[in-house]
């Protein structure tokens, strides 16, 4: 099939589903600027000392809450100027198209790895976000979320109500998936009947099991009839296991935007 053909079907998947996801990644907010890691330019593919201080990001943390804002922040380091430019990124049309597919009924949840905040910029309402955020401090000790603006930053570290420290609500490597992000984002796969899979490598667990979760669930031997469609600049593991139904390659920024326009016609003819 060609990418017209599959950019219908994929409308067509969307609009017929009783309950769609979407999973995304680096890929869809490389268009807005936003640097990925691992690509070929990625900051720790180009920068292997700044991928070391990565892995050791979270237990400062624990050892050091003051040491690890300081270096968050930007005065043991420069990580903080990274959040900053981040912070300045604007959604591009893929992150748009998602959140018109669920303002338009079809889309019911975004799962993303990234930490930027553009889907919900984009207007996304319902986004569960897997690895965290920039925009958000979170409390390791009673769960609580803040926004970074509600939080003071003139004393380190800052503090929760609780009284512990506070961290940046991203997650780290050698840090657990928050259970209620783990949970809710395994009840969506399990929930629903079609997963749009955008812009990421799927290669970074346990995010990369969500789609096999969704593909797998209804038995120990059976398929469940779940569509999973990918946009992807180029074929993954989901692609070459077979656990996707078909990969549409591109810019997601370029494909999600004629899926909506296609979903949308769809839908007005339905209706007429």
């Amino acid at each position: 099939m060609s990418t017209e053909d599959l950019i219908k079907q994929a409308a067509t998947d969307l609009v017929e589903s009783n309950y769609s996801i979407a999973l995304t990644g680096a890929g869809i907010s490389t268009e807005s600027n936003v640097p990925d890691f691992r690509g070929t330019k990625g900051i720790w593919t180009t920068d292997k000392e700044a991928e070391a201080k990565a892995y050791e990001r979270y237990g400062l943390f624990l050892r050091d809450p003051k040491a690890y804002w300081e270096e968050m922040l930007g005065s043991r380091g420069t990580y903080g100027g990274f959040y900053e430019e981040i912070r300045k990124a604007e959604p591009n049309p893929g992150h748009y198209a998602l959140a018109e597919l669920e303002k338009m009924g079809i889309l019911k949840c975004v799962i993303t790895q990234n930490i930027d905040g553009l889907h919900r910029k984009a207007g996304s309402e319902r986004v569960l976000e897997y690895h965290g955020s920039i925009d958000k401090l979170r409390c390791l000790s009673c769960g609580s979320r803040l926004a970074v603006e509600e939080v003071s930053l003139e004393e380190l570290p800052p503090r929760c109500k609780c009284g512990a420290a506070l961290k940046y609500d991203v997650v780290h490597f050698k840090e657990s998936i928050p259970l209620d992000v783990m949970e809710g984002s395994e009840k969506e796969a399990l929930k629903c009947d079609l997963v749009l899979i955008c812009g990421t490598s799927a290669v970074v667990y346990p995010f990369a099991n969500l789609p096999k979760m969704a593909r797998y669930h209804s038995g120990k031997s059976g398929l469940t009839n779940v569509k999973i469609i990918e946009v992807n600049a180029e074929p993954t593991p989901l692609t070459h296991e077979g656990i996707s139904d078909y990969l549409i390659q591109g810019k997601t920024g370029e494909v999600l935007p004629k899926i909506a326009e296609e979903g949308r016609r769809i839908s007005h003819k339905a209706q007429d």
